[in-house]
């Protein structure tokens, strides 16, 4: 008896999400990258309601020292260069328009077996991420992917939430023995700096999720310092290398890769995992995780 060649479904791929503040940047062009890749892409927050970006990030209205003034807020200078650029809001209006962004699954719902891969974007804004990074409903399913050997991908705060994730194989972060990037603390403090005092001066703290206690030296509750802690050695978190081609690109944070340029994007892979520092890294980090996970069910 003959028979056709084999029909596969595509993969499917979750990107769990908090209820609000999330990057819009780095959830959207996920999307927008692995739908246009032929990947499935479901949507996971924690009430099964549809999440919203960090409205900040989308219009850039507020950021500038004058955005606390109805009148004045539209006009922006540090705000378009701080919010999503012109492809990442695209991506974005129609992200909110599909299907699977209107009907995401609650997150104590996922079932790690019906997914091929995870996606974990990061935001800033602590009103919203620090649920999001601090939710043992999701920790734990972090781990159950991991344990899985199923490819993940982190992207700028993602990877806090990963960190934080205990393998329940070892008892370790699921992160510790394996190579990683993250929102650099050089990044984070320049758009903290600018915000604090060239900008948002009545909200200074906006780009900090976590602020140091009394007693602890700085940058402790940074991205960086805290995913080094969660790793088997500091040495084991990447930033762009010295003697990259285009170092400049990579490492100004002044740059924003595209689909078609991902020059000023730096990505890290290890095995089945991807990490990635900042929006401006998104077009690489989806294609890599692109095709991590095409690779692996094809």
């Amino acid at each position: 008896m003959l028979r056709g060649p084999a029909v596969h479904s595509p993969p499917t791929v979750l990107i769990a999400i908090p209820s609000h503040d999330f990057d819009p940047t780095e959830v959207a062009v996920s999307w927008r990258v692995l739908s246009d890749d032929g990947v499935r892409v479901r949507f996971a927050t924690p009430d099964g309601q549809p999440g919203r970006g960090d409205a900040l990030m989308l219009s850039g209205e507020g950021l500038d020292p004058w955005g606390f003034i109805p009148g004045l807020r539209r006009l922006k200078l540090l705000g378009l260069a701080l919010r999503a650029d012109a492809r990442a809001r695209a991506a974005y209006a129609q992200m909110l328009a599909s299907e699977a962004f209107a009907h995401p699954l609650k997150h104590v719902d996922v079932d790690v077996h019906d997914f091929d891969g995870l996606v974990l974007p990061g935001g800033h804004r602590a009103a919203g991420m620090r649920a999001y990074l601090e939710s043992p409903v999701l920790q734990r399913l972090v781990g159950l992917f991991f344990d899985r050997k199923l490819p993940v991908g982190a992207i700028c705060h993602g990877v806090v939430l990963a960190a934080r994730s205990m393998s329940h194989a070892t008892a370790r972060s699921v992160l510790h023995g394996r190579k990683t990037t993250a929102l650099t603390w050089k990044l984070e403090r320049t758009a903290w700096s600018l915000t604090r005092y060239f900008g948002r001066f009545w909200d200074p703290h906006y780009y900090r999720t976590y602020l140091e206690a009394a007693g602890e030296p700085a940058a402790y509750r940074s991205v960086e310092a805290e995913v080094k802690r969660a790793l088997a050695s500091p040495a084991d978190f990447l930033d762009v290398p010295a003697d990259a081609p285009h170092h400049w690109r990579q490492a100004s944070g002044l740059f924003r890769d595209r689909s078609d340029d991902t020059r000023s994007a730096f990505v890290v892979q290890d095995g089945n995992y991807v990490s990635a520092r900042w929006p401006g890294d998104a077009h690489l980090f989806a294609q890599t995780f692109a095709g991590l996970v095409t690779r692996r069910v094809s």
